[in-house]
């Protein structure tokens, strides 16, 4: 295929009794860049559904498998395939653990921390596709962990899952350009967004500047610090 092309692919697991499930939120995220960016109707393919559109000057495939999370792998690997995609070209949205509700961090390559989707797209792919890790929290025991996932999003989590999938779906382009930072910045903006008339809240430290003595960072320095 002569034409660049970028595979977003969204974990979860098939079937209404999973879709609003704490494990799903990959799913959430395609879904919502497909319906605000005019993506073509998902259909069946690739052991999954797919819609293809574009994001600015990128034409990009929305993949959700269907093969249940655990065999996540077998359905990205066979899109991977048949569109001549390299894990450069890939990548995955999904919940992580280890990060706070509503936090959104981005990772190129490295270890599958136990998530059972990503450890099946390992197995068939390596390690070396991209992926945006969507906090959902952590019950906090291990063995919480199964019944914590496939749970659905309780109702005082709806504001900030919306705010996260609404930023999500705004950076999709600069995501699909290859631009990290101003995909970050964007859902930085949904997810804790300035507050009107420029002043601090109460329980907000100033934030820290150029000339503050107390930082010896650059500023491109803070930047990477803040999406670490």
């Amino acid at each position: 295929m002569g034409l660049a092309m970028k595979l977003f692919v969204g974990l979860g697991n098939p079937g209404a009794k999973y879709r609003h499930n704490r494990h799903n939120i990959g799913f959430m995220a395609v879904d919502r860049i497909a319906g605000d960016h005019g993506f073509a109707a998902w259909k069946k393919a690739f052991q999954g559904q797919v819609s293809e559109g574009r994001l600015g000057a990128e034409k990009v495939v929305l993949l959700k498998p269907e093969t249940f999370m655990n065999l996540s792998g077998q359905s990205v690997r066979a899109a991977a395939d048949f569109y001549k995609l390299t894990p450069a070209d890939i990548i995955v949205f999904h919940d992580e653990l280890d990060l706070a509700p509503g936090k959104c961090r981005m990772k190129q390559g490295g270890g599958h921390a136990g998530h059972n989707g990503l450890r099946s797209i390992h197995a068939h792919l390596g390690e070396a596709y991209g992926r945006v890790r969507l906090g959902i929290g952590h019950p906090g025991h291990k063995d919480a962990v199964a019944g914590y996932v496939l749970h659905d999003f309780a109702k005082a989590d709806q504001d900030w899952l919306d705010d996260l999938l609404r930023g999500i779906s705004d950076g999709a382009e600069a995501l699909a350009a290859g631009d990290g930072v101003r995909f970050m910045n964007a859902v930085s903006l949904r997810v804790t967004p300035p507050r009107s008339g420029g002043g601090a809240a109460k329980d907000e430290k100033p934030a820290v500047t150029a000339a503050s003595p107390a930082d010896g960072r650059s500023p491109l320095q803070r930047l990477v610090d803040r999406f670490r």
